[in-house]
């Protein structure tokens, strides 16, 4: 009795790894040995980089922040201690957003958490 390899299973694998490694360069886009293993470290990248890119998004959220609270003469962390002592709750995502889009808005919260700082500082000295 000869052996059974099950090729429309292997065929099928073979088929959805090099569907996947469409658009790689040269042969990691052609041949299985290869796309294989191009495919791996690819998903490999994504299921990593799905967790970088919060934090991604969060550090340019703050710089944009603190480019604003800058103009306005302040310091970021000063800002978010503001706000903390203001009881402002609005997360980095809504400020960042505020900085650019609406600047005036964005201004008053500023002026709040200013006012805030003020009114911290004397209990403190």
């Amino acid at each position: 009795m000869p052996r059974a390899t099950n090729s429309p299973a292997s065929r099928k694998r073979r088929k959805r790894v090099l569907k996947r490694a469409k658009g790689f360069r040269g042969f990691r886009s052609k041949l299985y040995k290869y796309a294989k293993d191009a495919v791996r470290k690819a998903q490999t990248y994504e299921y990593r980089d799905r967790k970088k890119r919060k934090g991604q998004f969060r550090r340019l959220w703050i710089q944009r922040i603190s480019a604003g609270v800058r103009a306005q003469d302040l310091t970021y962390s000063r800002f978010i201690e503001g706000l903390k002592a203001a009881s402002i709750e609005v997360d980095r995502k809504i400020l960042a957003d505020l900085v650019v889009h609406d600047i005036a808005a964005f201004n008053s919260i500023v002026d709040q958490a200013k006012a805030a700082l003020e009114k911290k500082a004397p209990a403190t000295a």
